[in-house]
């Protein structure tokens, strides 16, 4: 009996000493993009404001019926409240004055306006299938209504992708050149993913000894 208790109190030790690895999802083996900055063709550059001040969360910063706001749907820059919101996908809409606290540490927002669930279905299994989100990536419905002249600021079957000073934004009908509809363009995502992950923060730029950017596994607000 001693001995089968010190044979189990053994196994235990070496149990211990033995590291446990967990498979970790990235992306192939990339924690990061890999652009240094804006690269033609993907995506779109957009002038960031200088202005990235930082208010309370929920305090109002656009004052809308004046026609103040940002300076892109969705916007890539600008001022944001104090709390980002964690990575995910989120089923209910997350403001833009959080999500333009995520672009500035770097991370990238998929905005889609779908109402068919077939499509929002296509869309999710698509960004969930690019490692980079986990690490990068915030997903939500995005309807921001009429603008001053009663036009839809973001029609529905629209989708985009922002990161700091950079959009790409289309419509699932919208044609390749190949002369095939995009979809909800998944070949796109991915693309936006590997160049831009953490790497247009303006906040945290690459220092010696550390790469770009602050990604949105951690901190945050996880109830946007």
């Amino acid at each position: 009996m001693l001995f089968a208790f010190g044979a189990i109190a053994v196994l235990f030790i070496v149990a211990l000493l033995v590291p446990v690895v967990l498979p970790v999802n990235f992306g192939g083996g990339s924690q990061q993009g890999e652009a240094s900055g804006y690269v033609d063709g993907i995506g779109t550059q957009v002038d960031a404001p200088e202005d990235r001040a930082h208010f309370a969360d929920s305090f109002t910063i656009y004052d809308v019926t004046n026609q103040e706001g940002y300076t892109t749907t969705p916007p890539t820059s600008g001022r944001h409240w104090n709390g980002w919101v964690q990575c995910g996908w989120y089923a209910e809409t997350v403001p833009d004055e959080r999500t333009v606290h995520n672009m500035e540490h770097g991370n990238i927002i998929l905005s889609y306006n779908l109402t068919d669930q077939a499509q929002i279905d296509e869309l999710q299994d698509a960004y969930e299938s690019i490692g980079l989100t986990n690490r990068w990536g915030v997903a939500r419905p995005y309807d921001p209504g009429v603008d001053a002249e009663g036009n839809e600021r973001f029609p529905e079957g629209t989708i985009a992708l922002t990161t700091w000073g950079v959009i790409d934004k289309w419509h699932v009908d919208d044609l390749s050149a190949g002369g095939d509809t995009i979809g909800v363009g998944e070949d796109r995502i991915e693309e936006f993913f590997r160049a831009y992950s953490g790497t247009l923060s303006p906040e945290f730029p690459a220092i010696e000894g550390r790469p770009a950017g602050s990604d949105c596994t951690r901190g945050g607000v996880m109830n946007p």
